[in-house]
């Protein structure tokens, strides 16, 4: 996929996850080193995480990006965070 066509799909599906109310924010990134697209997703529980990587949405992703190769998938614990609301600007 080019890079207008991956941002275009990004945008058709971001409606999806603004209904997941456990998801608190999405951030859509791209790697500069690489060129691999990424999200880094903020939930409010693990439970969230386990509930999201077992349902529809989640296995739709690969097919919908046109991704060949197995997902990379990193659960991490934030612990601190420097501000209490996220800026992040919209697609």
């Amino acid at each position: 996929m080019t890079s207008d066509e991956v941002r275009a799909r990004m945008r058709e599906r971001s409606e999806q996850f603004r209904a997941l109310p456990q998801l608190l924010q999405k951030y859509y990134t791209q790697d500069t080193s690489t060129g691999d697209w990424n999200g880094i997703y903020l939930w409010d529980s693990a439970a969230a995480v386990e509930a999201f990587l077992a349902s529809e949405l989640a296995h739709s992703m690969a097919a919908a990006y046109q991704v060949t190769s197995t997902p990379r998938v990193e659960i991490l614990e934030v612990h601190f965070t420097l501000r209490e609301n996220s800026r992040a600007s919209s697609l």
